[in-house]
């Protein structure tokens, strides 16, 4: 690997101060704006065009398996709210409420949607009447409220722009494949496409959405060995269904409650994108949601034919990639430094010497190894560098990982590894919320999930010494 020499002294380094690297990232590569609304932000455009990758290559994905989209209204009168308990009083401390239209005050406040389930299981409440009617496979692309008192970008803000899946199924083993399903679609998406390692698994009851019976997750660690919930899928059983007095006629003709899932991923993922692959020149972003995948930078570009061989590249690769050709007066360093900032995977040069020789340069953002191609075969060896930026993001995000992550058999153990060593903890649980809570209350970290592949580290719970049920990762979270 190329040594790496930080270009940009305007961050902050993350070994310094974790946080204003962070914010100096979304800040200077033009993620993001602060707004007059507390906790509120500007996604700018290159921001929006993660965000507009991410959501065309999930869109797609869930085409695929047949869901479709359609869009709900963003308000929800409070007597609808409140017909589901549970969902109600786990969501009562960040809903945001209109009282007023124009100068009367409102006979009935209505919430700024902070999730959809209200809305969906009133909409399905009139729609489906036979089994016939069944699967509901709903998507909605929108943003939600939720009046959060500590706010960041991208990872916890006031209004947030996500997706959030809304199905309805004949009966409960449909709707838990489902559920699973679609875990699997964003473990999926964060792997292969985000290049970001996710642990796979299922919230504890203290942790799960309010008003499921189940919530699966994927849990990403990032480069301070903090996790992020990356997306999360949700098993409602027929809960919501009853509450709403949604019943359809069976096989048999008999009255029937359906069998409800949701499931969501949110703008937080591109501070899941920033903080598992940044360094301290700049973001580095995955090749499959980067608004520019290959940028030309013509050098020397005074001489003669620099820039007709550049701008001729640049109408030849569009064709296949997401290309920005600079042709501005900056000098080349600058532009270095610029598109290192700005996480481009890869660079091309092309200069008077490498046209006289028929061939460019391509730089890789995340390691700065140089490779020199024959222009004939420029699309297959672009197409073939930024699967080497995919894999070698993604290895090392899983290295790290793999290096953070730590296992304890007792509760001193466990304390000790939270207060020095950051990361993941592996660790036996008896399955009662008291020693979850016992754990968060001395050693600061929470149950992240327990994951699929189990293993036994110990037969009895690392906080009260009973049997043990599962083993969970524990740790600090975003």
């Amino acid at each position: 690997m190329a040594e790496q020499k930080k270009m940009v002294e305007a961050i902050t380094p993350m070994e310094e101060d974790f946080a204003k690297w962070y914010t100096d990232i979304v800040k200077k590569a033009e993620l993001m704006d602060y707004s007059s609304v507390r906790g509120c932000m500007v996604i700018e455009p290159y921001g929006y065009a993660i965000w507009e990758n991410i959501r065309d290559n999930l869109d797609k994905r869930f085409k695929e398996l047949g869901h479709v989209n359609v869009s709900m209204p963003m308000f929800i009168p409070e007597s609808l709210l409140q017909k589901e308990k549970d969902h109600v009083e786990g969501f009562a401390p960040e809903v945001a409420w209109v009282t007023h239209g124009g100068t009367e005050e409102l006979q009935e406040r209505l919430c700024v949607r902070p999730t959809s389930e209200t809305l969906f299981c009133d909409h399905y409440s009139r729609i489906v009447h036979s089994w016939r009617d069944l699967p509901k496979l709903y998507n909605q692309w929108c943003s939600v409220v939720r009046w959060e008192k500590t706010t960041r970008p991208f990872l916890r803000s006031v209004e947030f722009h996500w997706q959030e899946g809304h199905t309805l199924h004949e009966t409960a083993e449909e709707a838990r494949a489902e559920t699973e399903q679609m875990l699997k679609v964003y473990a999926d998406f964060c792997e292969n496409d985000l290049a970001i390692p996710v642990a796979k698994g299922c919230k504890t009851d203290k942790e799960k959405f309010a008003g499921a019976e189940a919530t699966y997750t994927i849990e990403a660690m990032m480069h301070d060995g903090k996790a992020l919930q990356a997306g999360t899928s949700h098993y409602f059983g027929d809960g919501f269904a009853k509450a709403f007095d949604i019943t359809f006629q069976d096989r048999e003709n008999k009255p029937q409650h359906p069998h409800q899932t949701s499931w969501g991923m949110s703008t937080r993922i591109i501070g899941g994108i920033i903080m598992t692959h940044g360094d301290n020149n700049g973001l580095v972003l995955p090749p499959a949601v980067a608004p520019i995948q290959v940028v030309i930078l013509p050098i020397a570009m005074h001489k003669e034919g620099v820039l007709e061989k550049a701008t001729e590249l640049k109408e030849r690769l569009k064709k296949s990639f997401r290309v920005h050709l600079d042709d501005s007066e900056q000098s080349p360093g600058w532009k270095f430094a610029q598109y290192e900032m700005k996480g481009v995977p890869l660079r091309l040069e092309i200069g008077p010497k490498d046209i006289e020789k028929g061939q460019c340069v391509l730089v890789r953002r995340h390691d700065r190894e140089k490779v020199f191609v024959p222009l004939e075969n420029l699309e297959a060896a672009i197409t073939e560098q930024l699967e080497e930026v995919r894999r070698g993001i993604y290895e090392r995000a899983l290295e790290r990982r793999e290096s953070m992550t730590y296992t304890a058999k007792t509760m001193d153990e466990l304390k000790e590894i939270a207060e020095n060593k950051p990361g993941f903890i592996k660790a036996m649980w008896c399955g009662d919320t008291a020693c979850e809570e016992k754990l968060k209350e001395v050693a600061g970290v929470s149950s992240r999930c327990m994951p699929f592949e189990q293993e036994e580290i110990t037969d009895t719970c690392v906080c009260c010494g009973k049997k043990a049920k599962a083993m969970v990762y524990w740790g600090k979270a975003y």
